[in-house]
């Protein structure tokens, strides 16, 4: 059911929430794949499929599209729209989910909080928001959420003023694998999901911390050293990895090989860990004979933006 859109004085229609925001990262772990300088993004109205709108309907929801601020980059909102009271008791809420990442994105199940104009928390549900389909780059979606009475806390709803919000839990977000493009096509799956596996059963880095671990060490009969390393960020930002100064230790504990590497684009999701493989040419290789029975790789220095 679409919503009756009330009206301003001047007659057109008007929004009856507020805004809340959250960073793409936080809710899904996603950012747009290249940077923008733009501060402010306009999001295109996109409606669901399968949703017949009259043109009279139409015309308001682009209407009060119009009226929502622009957005930050890598960042998803929810809009309030309408918030109407059913024959049956529910409340139905009417709001656009709009998103300023320049990819589409997939929301799934997470639960909401209806808020009044102090931000008390008046509603909650959990519900799947993977039914509102495939959100399109920089687009507003209107979507309806329908509350019953028992996820409601007071009987008192405000008609203006309150605010439909993500209620976040990045505590219980699993640290997950993230994969290089060029991994993610040249990996067969079966390594994929060990790779997979693994993350999922170390310990993961303490809040914040990045570190290193070693995952392989070979010798190429040209001399080269290829060192593969997971590099695992504990952090709820993502981190970009510039310039990587880093020494081998072989299982004598002498520092068999030491060089800088430079990284292009190079970024670790938040609370992800990539694996990637760094090559020592022979020349930067000290040693002719390498005990590579236990060995470590660690950076000298760390150079990360964030």
């Amino acid at each position: 059911m679409l919503p009756f859109f009330r009206k301003k004085r001047d007659g057109q229609p008007k929004m009856e929430g507020n805004e809340s925001t959250v960073s793409s990262e936080e809710l899904l772990n996603e950012t747009s794949e290249t940077e923008t300088s733009e501060k402010h993004i306009h999001t295109g109205l996109s409606f669901h499929p399968e949703w017949t709108v009259s043109k009279e309907d139409q015309y308001s929801f682009q209407f009060l599209n119009m009226e929502c601020p622009d957005l930050k980059p890598n960042q998803i909102s929810l809009s309030g729209i309408s918030l109407q009271q059913e024959k049956d008791g529910t409340y139905q809420v009417t709001a656009f989910i709009r998103s300023s990442l320049n990819k589409t994105i997939k929301l799934h199940e997470t639960t909401l909080v209806l808020l009044d104009s102090s931000d008390n928390v008046i509603g909650r549900k959990t519900t799947d928001l993977e039914e509102a389909g495939e959100i399109p780059p920089r687009s507003s979606r209107p979507w309806n959420i329908t509350f019953t009475e028992q996820e409601l806390f007071t009987p008192e709803v405000p008609e203006e003023g309150w605010k439909l919000a993500f209620q976040l839990k990045p505590s219980s977000r699993k640290h997950s694998l993230d994969l290089q493009d060029s991994w993610e096509q040249s990996l067969a799956e079966k390594d994929k999901n060990e790779l997979q596996d693994m993350v999922e059963k170390l310990d993961p880095p303490k809040p914040g911390e990045v570190n290193f671990m070693g995952l392989k060490a070979v010798q190429k009969e040209n001399g080269d050293l290829h060192v593969t390393l997971l590099i695992r960020n504990g952090s709820t930002k993502s981190i970009t990895l510039e310039q990587i100064p880093l020494q081998v230790e072989d299982a004598s504990g002498t520092t068999i090989a030491k060089g800088g590497f430079t990284l292009n684009d190079f970024g670790v999701k938040a609370n992800t860990s990539k694996p990637w493989t760094f090559i020592f040419p022979s020349s930067m290789v000290s040693e002719d004979n390498l005990d590579l029975s236990s060995w470590k790789a660690y950076p000298i220095q760390k150079n990360m933006t964030h």
